[in-house]
């Protein structure tokens, strides 16, 4: 399969070469000498100069530009070269029938003399700009911005900010002088809503977290937006906070609510853990008003079928100023582990809170479970204990508490995540299954100039006073968020550093490390190490780890990264595992 996609890229781009090659406007070879301070490639780029395609690898190196830019030439040199500081440059451009040949003077830079700063606010970090070095207006302008950007963070939105530069052209100097006052600290003022016809207000200020009284701060005002939309219920949503009265800053929110509220998915995949799927959904956005959402999902795959109803209401109610949202789900599924199948019918209800890097949810669930013996085994692998077959009916409460630092959810390079998980099998009759079920995670990132470090260490638990609850409520590993040499879910019990069992195990420890770094444009390359102890007895932690290393290679795309993963056991390199997803494993 992979080589099949590999061998399809090669086309895709061969043939997208061929096809500029086809359409391409008529050029002029050119040629530039007499640059000193410019690389010769930052120059070709400001001219839009064309060169080979990197997957053109067989033609000769030349570079070109279209003589529809030709005319202009002369124009977008003095303007690269006055942006860059180097005002009298001077430039000659000869052109014949087949080659644009350019000679640079460059001339001496308008270089900085003096930085006259008048402040209340330390802009010592600020200001990058240094005495003795050319002046470019870009660098200029961008130092503004940052103060601006700095002072709004620190809550400051009444500032009084003059920057200027001097220029003199004949002495080839610029003097800058930057005059600041910050003013008094800012608050958020009350949060105004319009453009609602079915949707209360006070569900749309349940997810403002820019509250009345607080201190000004930007990153309230996105995280207010993105919550305010994620409602799904608008086709609209504008924020604004430009007014401003006497350091209080006024919410202003204007709402188009949706006119198409409903939602078609059909779709088909790969899954590592599945295999081919195909999948569909409908959802009811606004159902009822009030923002509510049904959705109907069903996937179908070989190893699984699956069917569930989902409600979500928020706002259900307040509790100290905090919003509690509403959710319930109901479906069936069926999957296949090795060595056994499960059939399950569940519901599911719950209470959250989301606000900031913290979600809180606590609910209820019930679950009717069939376990079945499978004949899905291995040549090589064999059942060391029994399966125990049979139905399980399991009613328990539960608590998921997720707190999330990261700087981006799809691409972190800092920050920290942390996620706690209580699950309590309810006596609620005399043969019911009795278990406490806990999932602790923690990971932790950060970047030293273009390597990214990441750790990501994992630990659950499964205690059960008699031994009867059904094997899919036990602990397995295996994937992409686990051990990257073995598929989703299929290490069981582990017996040695190379061999495990298909039963799942009442304890896991999982450390993973992982290194990436730019290789080229937007191509990463990674290293990683996954290690993984599963053992049979809840809270034994003497057992062996199997321990895998891998390589992998991440392409960022608007979306997030699409990460491929290769990685072995290191010690039976035969044992591997291929795994793709968009977004890192930590």
């Amino acid at each position: 399969m992979i080589v099949t996609r590999w061998i399809f890229f090669l086309l895709f781009f061969y043939v997208l070469a061929e096809g500029a090659e086809k359409i391409e406007l008529s050029t002029h070879q050119i040629t530039i000498h007499g640059q000193k301070y410019f690389d010769i490639a930052i120059i070709e780029n400001a001219l839009d100069v064309k060169r080979k395609s990197f997957f053109q690898f067989w033609k000769e190196e030349t570079p070109k530009i279209e003589d529809k830019l030709i005319p202009s030439l002369e124009l977008s040199l003095k303007s690269f070269y006055d942006s860059e500081g180097f005002y009298d440059a001077n430039f000659s451009i000869m052109e014949d029938n087949q080659t644009v040949n350019i000679d640079i003077q460059e001339n001496k830079p308008v270089k900085i003399a003096d930085i006259n700063i008048s402040s209340d606010y330390n802009l010592t970090d600020l200001i990058i700009l240094r005495k003795d070095t050319v002046f470019r207006a870009k660098d200029f302008i961008q130092v503004k911005s940052n103060i601006i950007e700095q002072l709004l963070n620190d809550g400051y939105c009444s500032y009084n900010l003059d920057t200027k530069a001097y220029v003199d052209l004949d002495k080839h100097r610029v003097d800058l002088v930057y005059q600041l006052k910050k003013g008094d600290i800012c608050t958020f003022g009350e949060t105004n809503v319009a453009g609602l016809k079915s949707i209360d207000t006070d569900i749309v200020k349940s997810r403002v977290v820019a509250k009345k009284g607080e201190r000004f701060d930007p990153k309230k005002i996105k995280e207010s937006y993105a919550r305010v939309y994620g409602l799904d219920a608008f086709d609209s949503v504008i924020l604004n906070t430009d007014r401003k009265f006497y350091n209080e800053v006024p919410v202003d929110i204007v709402l188009k609510e949706l006119e198409k509220p409903y939602h078609y998915e059909v779709g088909a995949g790969y899954d590592t853990f599945v295999g081919a799927r195909v999948h569909g959904l409908i959802t009811k956005r606004n159902f009822l008003g009030n923002a509510q959402k049904i959705t109907l999902k069903a996937s179908w795959s070989q190893k699984e079928q699956l069917i569930t109803l989902d409600f979500f209401k928020p706002y259900l109610f307040e509790i100290f100023d905090y919003a509690v949202d509403f959710g319930a789900n109901i479906g069936y599924s069926n999957l296949e582990y090795t060595g056994f199948k499960e059939k399950k019918t569940f519901l599911n209800t719950y209470l959250e809170h989301n606000e900031g890097k913290l979600k809180l949810k606590a609910g209820l669930g019930l679950e009717n479970i069939e376990i079945a013996l499978l004949n899905n085994l291995k040549d090589n692998q064999e059942l060391q204990q029994a399966v125990k077959e049979g139905t399980f009916v399991l009613f328990y409460p539960y608590l998921n508490a997720v707190y999330d630092a990261r700087d981006d959810k799809l691409n972190p390079r800092y920050g920290y995540y942390l996620s706690a998980y209580l699950e309590y099998g309810l006596p609620y009759k005399a043969d019911a299954s009795t278990y406490i079920k806990m999932l602790f995670e923690g990971r932790y990132i950060h970047t030293f100039g273009d390597l990214t470090l990441a750790s990501v260490g994992k630990f659950g638990v499964v205690d059960q006073t008699d031994n009867d609850i059904p094997e899919s409520k036990l602990l397995f590993a295996g994937g992409s968020y686990y051990n990257r040499a073995y598929g989703y879910n299929k290490l069981g019990v582990i017996l040695s550093p190379t061999e495990d069992s298909i039963q799942g195990a009442s304890t896991l420890l999982n450390f993973s490390f992982e290194a990436d770094y730019p290789i080229w444009g937007n191509l990463y390359g990674a290293l990683f190490t996954d290690n993984t102890m599963l053992t049979e007895n809840s809270y034994d932690f003497d057992g062996d780890f199997i321990s895998s290393a891998g390589v992998g290679v991440r392409y960022m795309t608007p979306i997030g990264p699409f990460k491929l993963d290769v990685g072995w056991n290191v010690h039976d390199t035969s044992q591997y595992g291929i795994s793709f997803q968009i977004g890192q494993s930590f």
